[in-house]
């Protein structure tokens, strides 16, 4: 069992810019995949980016391509996400998943114009 606790979220303006972190309870943490979701209002849960165990390679979707960056430090069992340029579209909760089983609480983080 994994428990995940995402830390970060919060208010901010258009163009603003938050991280944030996710830690894992777990001794084997660098030898978990991570990624980031995150589901706006009325909206589908939807991916967002991914890191390998290393963190040597990560994607991104699309639309934060470019904005948010994703990165992990294994020492400290902590996982990141740096969001960049923020757009009110951004606004979400954003949930921290490990190998596509485990999933943290969400944390809000809103956009506002």
């Amino acid at each position: 069992q994994v428990q995940l606790v995402e830390l970060g979220g919060g208010l901010v303006q258009v163009g603003g810019s938050l991280r944030l972190s996710c830690a894992a309870s777990t001794r084997a943490f660098s030898m978990l995949e991570f990624r980031w979701f995150r589901r706006a209002p009325g909206k589908e849960r939807e991916f967002v980016a991914a890191i390998s165990r290393s963190g040597s390679w990560s994607t991104y979707a699309d639309p934060v391509k470019g904005r948010f960056t994703i990165s992990r430090d294994n020492a400290k069992n902590t996982m990141y996400l740096q969001m960049n340029n923020l757009k009110v579209e951004d606004t979400a909760v954003y949930y921290c998943n490990a190998d596509e089983r485990w999933w943290g609480q969400g944390t809000q983080v809103t956009v506002s114009s």
